[in-house]
């Protein structure tokens, strides 16, 4: 059973087919999101690159939004209007012919990571701020932490470490503000462990984040896309 697994992001959208362990059967490929960003020209993208990867049986899809049986509610960083209760497995499936599962693209990250013990968090760092959480293993879908309220002037999480602000203030400022929102985000979920990643996760510095945090490569995003069909 091979998976082409697809992660939607605000600047990139990424490929790969694995087979039934997860395993990469083919190199990932990533090209520039469309502008504008709205469900079809991603939708060609997708046909482009699902038959550049090969064959597969199956689709999994990560999406930089909240998603509710398939479909997809917000997308902040595409076109987000046309987004909002569009039916992306389905029209992934009359595309490609294949049975398609999507889902919250830090909570796909993180399927690939956890170890499924306890309460587990993740935090994503691109173009957005993601979240996921996972209760023994099982992932509590939707969980939108960088649109909620953080200090002053009305800012939101996301706000204080979103890319566009990495590369205004510089990687050293940015990796204090992350850790800043990590002190105060532990003691209100108070996981055992929390993963950190997505595209700006390279920038971290792990030697002065705590024992509990882990610092994760970007793939996972499309590594966990084989544990939607689990």
């Amino acid at each position: 059973m091979r998976t082409l697994c697809i992660d939607i992001g605000g600047t990139g959208i990424k490929a790969i087919i694995l087979d039934e362990q997860g395993n990469p059967m083919t190199d990932r490929v990533r090209v520039p999101t469309p502008q504008p960003a709205s469900p079809e020209p991603i939708l060609d993208l997708i046909d482009e690159l699902a038959r550049a990867q090969g064959e597969f049986d199956r689709v999994s899809i990560g999406f930089p939004g909240v998603v509710m049986e398939n479909v997809t509610k917000t997308a902040p960083h595409l076109d987000n209007e046309k987004w909002k209760g569009y039916p992306l497995g389905e029209a992934v499936e009359r595309r490609l012919g294949k049975p398609a599962r999507v889902a919250n693209d830090a909570g796909i990250q993180g399927l690939a990571v956890i170890e499924g013990k306890g309460l587990e968090m993740v935090l994503t760092f691109g173009t957005g701020l993601g979240c996921a959480l996972y209760i023994d293993g099982r992932y509590v879908p939707n969980l939108e932490l960088g649109h909620h309220p953080y200090g002053k002037r009305d800012l939101k999480y996301e706000d204080r470490v979103f890319d566009a602000e990495c590369k205004r203030i510089g990687a050293k400022r940015w990796n204090k503000r992350v850790r800043k929102m990590i002190a105060q985000v532990e003691p209100i979920f108070n996981y055992r462990k929390l993963y950190l990643g997505g595209g700006n996760a390279r920038l971290l510095d792990a030697s002065r984040l705590p024992e509990n945090v882990v610092v994760v490569d970007n793939v996972a995003g499309l590594l966990g896309g084989i544990k939607l069909w689990a």
